[in-house]
């Protein structure tokens, strides 16, 4: 994820300090990793550098000085640009998976033993992302979602590789 564009993009809504960004975000697209300060002041440093946010008022703090940060209109085009672009695809043509299976098949172990194995770890994150659906709010079932679709993708590639590992183990022979 871009934390460049989503801080922009959470600036949108009018200045903020940089703590009410880490806060927001850390609300809205954390899950599993919340957002350092740090990376959120090298963050709004770069943006200000770079002139798309601008300083919009300073407060004396206990420590350093609170500034407040809002959008400047190149910083709302890059959000713009950055929302109709679409992400690219994930294009997993060469996963370690299928080198793990492939090594299995060329040094005479069980390729079948890879594939069991991995199908168990997938079994357990679904069963974890699952529980994880059933507790959460409606970002963090979406999110689940996506990464429960990616894994039954993976499942269904497991299941078509181990159908086909005779004929994958000939090929590597010949």
């Amino acid at each position: 994820m871009s934390i460049t564009n989503t801080l922009l993009g959470l600036l949108e809504s009018g200045p903020k300090y940089g703590y009410d960004l880490k806060r927001l975000y850390d609300e809205r697209f954390q899950q599993d990793r919340p957002l350092h300060y740090g990376q959120v002041y090298s963050t709004l440093s770069r943006l200000l550098r770079n002139g798309l946010v601008e300083e919009k008022g300073i407060e004396p703090g206990d420590g350093p000085d609170r500034k407040r940060y809002a959008i400047t209109d190149a910083g709302v085009t890059n959000v713009e640009d950055w929302l109709s672009t679409p992400e690219n695809p994930s294009l997993y043509l060469q996963n370690t998976l299928y080198t793990k299976v492939v090594l299995a098949l060329m040094s005479d172990r069980s390729a079948t033993d890879v594939l069991d194995a991995q199908r168990g770890a997938h079994l357990r994150a679904m069963r974890e992302l699952t529980a994880r659906k059933a507790d959460g709010d409606l970002a963090d079932q979406l999110i689940c979602d996506h990464a429960l679709f990616h894994l039954e993708a993976d499942l269904r590639w497991l299941e078509l590789t181990a159908a086909r590992l005779t004929e994958l183990a000939g090929r590597l022979k010949s």
